[in-house]
């Protein structure tokens, strides 16, 4: 029971610690909404694709733009339907891995039932993954039609603002697919015990706030 309860603990941890990180950014956004970077993109993409409505010239490096992005989204894809299939083979050797890869185990249980706990939570985060890169390359298929718009079709529903909203979301998929991935890290350590699971969930935040923060954000 104290093996299972250190397990139960490290996951609860870790969740709150990545969920700690993100209230924080939350909170800093609001006081400064350039922040992040990602705000920062989100407005570069507004202005880009007012940029290439105005200028039709553009059109070919728009299309070169967003095909590049789709090009990213379909390889991160492929590559989660790989773990995917290789997270599937190791659930069904639960019994002999849960002897072996818990030889580091300090302090967490190396019951079978926990191994296929693990394994799951490992899946669902790879799943999500997927799916997101999966919107992001269905959402950019309409902008690519949408941004070759002449500018005086632009209006309404295909204004320049909805458009770049569209694109945003497209953003949005491709940043929750990158935090999936991130997230596999402590995942897998995971396997090898709850010590090394709240070791990696700490290392991640740190290399998230780097990665998040803006360069030209307001100091602490």
């Amino acid at each position: 029971m104290k093996s299972l309860h250190l397990d139960a603990l490290a996951i609860i941890v870790s969740a709150l610690l990545l969920l700690a990180y993100y209230l924080y950014f939350g909170y800093r956004v609001r006081r400064d909404p350039g922040y992040t970077i990602h705000s920062v993109n989100q407005k570069a993409r507004v202005l880009w694709v007012a940029h290439i409505i105005n200028n039709p010239s553009k059109d070919v490096m728009a299309i070169q733009t967003l095909r590049n992005l789709m090009m990213a989204a379909t390889f991160k894809g492929s590559s989660a339907i790989l773990l995917i299939m290789g997270t599937l083979t190791l659930s069904g050797q639960a019994e002999s891995l849960s002897r072996t890869w818990h030889v580091l185990n300090l302090a967490g249980s190396e019951a079978p039932e926990w191994w296929i706990i693990k394994i799951i939570c490992l899946l669902t985060v790879l799943i999500v993954a997927f799916f997101s890169f999966a919107m992001v390359i269905r959402v950019l298929n309409h902008v690519i039609f949408m941004i070759n718009l002449p500018a005086e079709e632009t209006h309404g529903a295909m204004s320049p603002q909805n458009i770049a909203h569209r694109l945003n979301d497209a953003g949005l998929y491709y940043r929750i697919g990158m935090r999936a991935f991130f997230i596999t890290v402590p995942l897998a350590f995971w396997l090898f015990g709850p010590v090394f699971l709240m070791a990696a969930t700490v290392g991640l935040v740190i290399v998230l706030y780097y990665l998040d923060r803006s360069p030209l954000a307001e100091p602490n």
